[in-house]
């Protein structure tokens, strides 16, 4: 067993070594795919982050006093309840969920959101007009419940969730479609390595072939060797994605307070998810590109 693993690794180096230019290529290839496409995941984060307020057709959001009581915040309560017409429904967001909700909106504004604790965070009712196509309307609900007892303020959505959600469409949509297609230029360069590789080494094949040896015994290094292609690329993607992540992080620390642009800071959590999806993307291409050539340029 020792001495199978020990061939299949030196037969992968040593096709590592003898195709070193197209090796390079094929990694980074997929690494330029894998990265775009981490970017992309970002960016979709980000601007779910921006939504994250928005969700669930919600068009209005009465901020109210922090510290209301439950008997001070049923006036309001009433008063959503009291039009039917104009209302659909409205759910309460609880200081918990206002909180939980800070910390995506605020992830790229660290010392605004440390000033954010239970006690000083304003609670939200969340409101889903009857009929949210209605600018009109909205605004004269906003007048009809601004002057109820512990309202801080009134947001509407107005046409700010249209562009970002058209802005969120467009940059996903073109950027997974160069990332794909990089994707299986990289997997085309793996395939074709794989080939050479199997090409440049015919006479050996035929020999181990003849002395008993399995196809898959033949095919294991070769494969391998793809997999490693495509891992070292998922590898390089994932450090790029760090790097960038944390450059725009910093950035985005010395925008200005109200720029809009905090919601757009990805946390730590789900940037190392995205880098395992790049790896586990990276190796699958790797072993399809590697798998496929190793199994149709056998028969050399």
């Amino acid at each position: 067993m020792l001495s199978r693993l020990t061939y299949t690794f030196r037969e992968t180096w040593a096709s590592f070594r003898r195709n070193m230019t197209l090796t390079a290529a094929a990694i980074i290839t997929s690494a330029v795919s894998l990265l775009i496409f981490g970017l992309t995941l970002l960016m979709q984060r980000g601007f779910d982050n921006l939504l994250v307020a928005w969700e669930g057709d919600v068009e209005m959001i009465v901020y109210v006093n922090a510290g209301a009581t439950e008997a001070q915040r049923a006036t309001i309560q009433e008063a959503l309840d009291s039009l039917p017409q104009q209302i659909e429904s409205w759910s309460y967001c609880d200081t918990e969920c206002s909180l939980a909700e800070a910390q995506r909106l605020l992830a790229g504004d660290p010392s605004t959101l440390n000033l954010l604790t239970a006690e000083n965070i304003p609670t939200q009712y969340k409101v889903v007009p009857t009929d949210a196509t209605d600018v009109d309307t909205l605004r004269q609900l906003r007048e009809s419940l601004r002057g109820l007892p512990n309202v801080q303020t009134i947001v509407l959505a107005d046409e700010q969730l249209d562009v970002i959600s058209k802005l969120k469409g467009f940059v996903g949509l073109y950027t997974v479609i160069l990332s794909i297609t990089l994707l299986f230029a990289a997997i085309l360069l793996i395939w074709n390595t794989i080939r050479t590789a199997m090409y440049a080494r015919r006479r050996e094949i035929e020999v181990m072939k003849l002395v008993g040896a399995t196809d898959w015994f033949i095919r294991i290094p070769f494969m391998l060797e793809g997999l490693l292609q495509g891992f070292i690329g998922g590898l390089a993607a994932c450090g790029g994605l760090w790097i960038i992540n944390n450059r725009w992080t910093a950035g985005v620390a010395d925008f200005p307070p109200n720029s809009g642009f905090a919601a757009l800071v990805v946390s730590d959590g789900f940037v190392f998810q995205s880098m395992l999806i790049l790896l586990a993307i990276g190796m699958v291409a790797g072993a399809i590109g590697s798998g496929i050539a190793a199994s149709r340029f056998l028969d050399v």
